[in-house]
């Protein structure tokens, strides 16, 4: 099993592997099934081409590539790296099960030091995992690092909403009502309460962005959903630079 060096790494590791076996129907009851709209606005820009070559840096049960694959032509292949082992097991079931073409393939390994090649992938994806990282810079340098010239990052997360007439609502809701659905549905309340802390004190989509420039990106857009409570980032790596 592969085991990350810091602390916060291991206890997120730790916890997903606890909750890996309810993990989706959490993420389609507490999103009200939004979850899986955010993921096809992503793959909608970063699926393109014949044959992408695309990694899912943080990929849990797979999701974003059972998604992609269905959008993708030609002889796609998608990569799903992640460091916990049961969301991978899940991952290699719900395989069996997609009417699916092109290639998947299941990775367990870090995504701040992936086992990848330089300027392998023609394009990175990321849907709720940079809340989740010890060190976001790190992450997307090492991003740049495994993307072509010219490859996308595209990213999803949850950020505080913007404060007018939704964020009381939505705190109440996700701050309060989130962590009991945890307790209820998966046994794990403590999980749930990390989540919705991992939300309130998260970096603002705007500082998301500069960390993104700040690891060699260029042309980074920010695109809001639910009043910025879920945010996406997209950034491409320039043509004829190498990696990071």
């Amino acid at each position: 099993m592969s085991v990350p060096s810091h602390p916060r790494d291991q206890a997120v590791q730790g916890m997903f592997d606890r909750i890996a076996g309810r993990y989706d129907l959490l993420n389609r009851v507490i999103s009200f099934k939004l979850d899986n709209w955010w993921r096809k606005q992503a793959i909608e820009i970063l699926v393109q081409g014949n044959a992408p070559l695309i990694v899912d840096l943080g990929t849990g049960t797979g999701d974003m590539v059972f998604s992609a694959m269905k959008s993708a032509r030609g002889n796609a292949h998608i990569v799903g790296l992640d460091f916990s082992l049961n969301m991978l097991h899940l991952a290699q079931a719900k395989r069996a099960q997609q009417p699916i073409r092109g290639r998947t393939t299941f990775v367990q390994g870090s995504a701040m030091a992936s086992p990848f090649k330089n300027a392998a992938f023609d394009g990175a994806m990321s849907a709720f995992v940079l809340r989740n990282v010890s060190d976001l810079g790190g992450f997307f340098t090492e991003a740049y690092r495994v993307l072509k010239p010219g490859g996308k990052l595209v990213t999803l997360d949850m950020f505080p909403p913007r404060k007018n007439w939704f964020s009381p609502l939505y705190c109440v809701y996700f701050y309060r009502v989130v962590p009991w659905l945890g307790g209820l549905l998966a046994g794990d309340r403590r999980a749930y309460l990390y989540l919705s802390d991992s939300v309130r004190q998260f970096h603002p989509p705007e500082v998301v962005c500069e960390m993104i420039r700040r690891a060699g990106f260029a042309q980074v857009t920010l695109r809001k959903f639910l009043n910025g409570a879920v945010c996406m980032h997209i950034a491409e790596k320039a043509r004829g630079e190498g990696s990071a």
